[in-house]
């Protein structure tokens, strides 16, 4: 069978399949990607993350990302006419979706920290209209907040608690809590990270080499349970005749 493409075709269609067929190296700046297992934060990571945060905003921010899985720039483009506390959901403008707008859930928490951020903002003298965005500077003239400034905000936590979170590892953690939930199915896992793909969500199937080699070094050091005694059953006088003989 020749070889084929990604996509199914037969490589170098043109070629005549009677001549002897060579392959060719792949391209020096097409080098094959390798396969990296999602970034999951672990709990007592976030517990420190949130720690470090010093304003009612940024609670909001970073429980909407961990509740919501949305993406940074469908976080920063949300506005206000976009959160519907009473649903439980926020939406937000999907890439490849031509502007159309797709539903997200939000925890109540992430929704409390968000009315006391607003209340903040309000107390400042500035109330955002429905189509206004969200996410706001607090420093300066007031303003929407950027791509840059929201990762200087993540830069600062992470040199305070000595971490390398990145804003997707949020994404790739919420994916991870909803697939070790028993209650939650795959396919509701792919609804809400909004994967076009099923096999897209079945790579967080795969299990984390540390989780692992954690469990593989417990059953090593494992105690094992003592034999249990035979017990129950005897040789017959007349088999141990046959085979030994009468002595």
């Amino acid at each position: 069978m020749p070889p084929q493409s990604r996509d199914g075709r037969r490589l170098e269609a043109h070629h005549n399949p009677l001549e002897p067929f060579r392959l060719h190296r792949r391209g020096a700046y097409r080098q094959k990607q390798v396969d990296r297992e999602p970034r999951a934060v672990p709990n007592d990571v976030v517990e420190d993350l949130f720690t470090s945060l010093g304003c009612h905003r940024d609670r909001a921010l970073f429980s909407m990302f961990l509740s919501s899985g949305a993406r940074a720039a469908e976080m920063l483009g949300m506005t206000i006419g976009d959160i519907h506390p009473g649903e439980g959901r926020i939406y937000v403008q999907t890439k490849g979706l031509g502007g159309a707008k797709e539903a997200c859930p939000a925890s109540p928490e992430a929704f409390a920290w968000l009315a006391l951020y607003l209340g903040d903002l309000a107390q400042d003298g500035h109330r955002p209209a429905p189509d206004e965005p969200v996410w706001w500077t607090l420093r300066g003239p007031t303003r929407p907040l950027t791509y840059t400034a929201l990762r200087a905000v993540l830069n600062r936590i992470n040199a305070r608690i000595g971490a390398n979170i990145t804003l997707h590892d949020l994404r790739h953690t919420l994916c991870l809590r909803l697939i070790e939930d028993p209650a939650i199915t795959l396919v509701d896992a792919q609804q809400v990270m909004r994967h076009r793909r099923i096999t897209t969500t079945s790579t967080y199937l795969r299990p984390r080499i540390d989780e692992v080699i954690t469990k593989v070094h417990e059953h090593y050091t494992r105690p094992k349970p003592p034999p249990r005694p035979l017990t129950g059953w005897t040789y017959d006088p007349d088999d141990l005749a046959d085979v030994f003989g009468n002595r």
